[in-house]
């Protein structure tokens, strides 16, 4: 059996089988860049990095792409408030966004689409839904007829009924139908572009249609976000892909679980956010990374300091090891280049089934152990394999350690420190083991 996901759109696990061959499109909706992330933002940011890992280490041809939402009310009242433009607003927050990715040890995605830079294809996409009877337009606004679709839900798990009944709490009069949701905004504040509806800007949920058909060219393998876009923002997005394309967008839909902060949910506009650019160290950001991976994808993550502290003391645990150990090969020239079968196969087989990081984290307590004994054995050669395997989990978790092998100088001192001790030279061993502890070798 392969890799099995949960998809959204089923509810159900599924065996994950591409559309095309070996090709895998994935999509994930990137941020609206009016703000700093915060951690619980990042969340995604770190879930679908290791999952583009995971597919490529099964042998997958992954395109990643995510996208860059640089048009929006909250971009245009920020750059009111701070009087200035929307396209510096946007860069800003922008270049903040990828330095907070390179904090938490993720990289950028293989296609980064603005919504800017497609809003003639959006024009041509809304116009050619008004023609075809999904959408209207009503003094400038334009909105997508959502009782045109007749499976209007089939993402969220909601009938249209109930939909309608929560809808009505924010009754637009323009509209037919209080559930149609909106692809062109007519405005006369902020950045707006001309159309046939007249001066205006797209809506949120036509945007990423556009820009993924126009990547991608047709269904693609994987959609991803977080939970609080499975409705509207993607049931939306599959609407219009049924009225054109005739399709669901992707095969496959996933979504994560929020990140909580002490139980609460964590909002911008509630002010319970701790920003990942106020992590101040490349080793906070990697136990960051470490305790969003190690919780199960869909289940939301209660965020404290306890927890944070709890992954701090494993980290830590791995460093020391692997530490002790790599030092130790260099010393004795041994080569790192094998890998444990046994080890790689448990490890495949619990990210296989729907990435079960739970029992990967149990199987690396149990490789340092085993790197522990065996350093404490002297068995070198068998260390190096077992070594080499946990780096490659890591390498694919996106987990790094941040130990360099030594220098020729750092090298050096350390062979000397290791005869001065074996000869009984003490006074000797003291000093190039503190010309160590300064370099902190040990």
């Amino acid at each position: 059996m392969g890799l099995m996901l949960y998809n959204s759109l089923s509810n159900q696990i599924e065996e994950f089988v591409p559309i095309n061959g070996n090709k895998v499109n994935m999509y994930v909706c990137g941020p609206t860049v009016y703000n700093y992330i915060h951690i619980g933002n990042a969340r995604p940011v770190i879930f679908y990095d290791m999952l583009k890992n995971y597919l490529k280490f099964l042998g997958y041809d992954v395109t990643y792409a995510s996208n860059i939402t640089d048009v929006d009310d909250k971009i245009i009242n920020k750059a009111l408030e701070e009087n200035k433009s929307e396209k510096e607003i946007a860069k800003f927050y922008e270049d903040a966004y990828f330095d907070a990715v390179k904090k938490v040890g993720s990289f950028k995605p293989d296609l980064i689409p603005h919504a800017t830079d497609y809003i003639g294809e959006m024009i041509s996409f809304i116009s050619e839904l008004i023609e075809k009877g999904y959408a209207y337009e009503v003094d400038g606004d334009v909105f997508f007829r959502v009782n045109k679709i007749k499976d209007y839900g089939c993402l969220s798990n909601q009938v249209s009924e109930d939909l309608e009944q929560g809808a009505r709490v924010n009754v637009n009069s323009k509209k037919e139908n209080p559930l149609d949701f909106s692809l062109w905004k007519n405005t006369d504040v902020g950045i707006k572009w001309d159309s046939p509806f007249g001066a205006g800007r797209p809506g949120w949920h036509t945007e990423c249609v556009v820009m993924n058909h126009k990547l991608f060219n047709g269904m693609i393998d994987i959609h991803g976000g977080g939970m609080d876009l499975k409705f509207p923002h993607h049931e939306n997005e599959i609407a219009q892909c049924e009225a054109l394309y005739n399709n669901h967008l992707a095969k496959y839909w996933i979504h994560v679980g929020r990140l909580d902060l002490s139980g609460a949910k964590m909002s911008k506009s509630l002010g319970n956010c701790i920003y990942v650019k106020d992590i101040n160290t490349t080793k906070e950001g990697m136990i960051l990374r470490c305790l969003i991976l190690f919780a199960p994808y869909r289940s939301i993550i209660s965020y404290s300091e306890e927890l944070k502290a709890q992954y701090e003391k494993e980290y830590d645990k791995w460093q020391r090891a692997y530490k002790q150990a790599l030092y130790e090969l260099q010393y004795r020239g041994v080569d790192i280049k094998d890998i444990d079968d046994s080890y790689i196969n448990s490890f495949k087989e619990y990210m296989n089934q729907d990435l079960n990081v739970q029992n990967v984290l149990t199987l690396i307590t149990n490789i340092i152990k085993e790197i522990n004994t065996t350093l404490r054995a002297k068995n070198y050669e068998r260390l190096a394999i077992v070594v080499n395997t946990l780096m490659t989990i890591f390498n694919v978790l996106g987990i790094n350690l941040f130990i360099n092998p030594m220098t020729d100088e750092q090298l050096d001192v350390y062979k000397k420190w290791n005869d001065a001790r074996i000869n009984k030279d003490f006074d000797s061993a003291d000093v190039f083991r503190n010309k160590l502890v300064e370099w902190k070798i040990l």
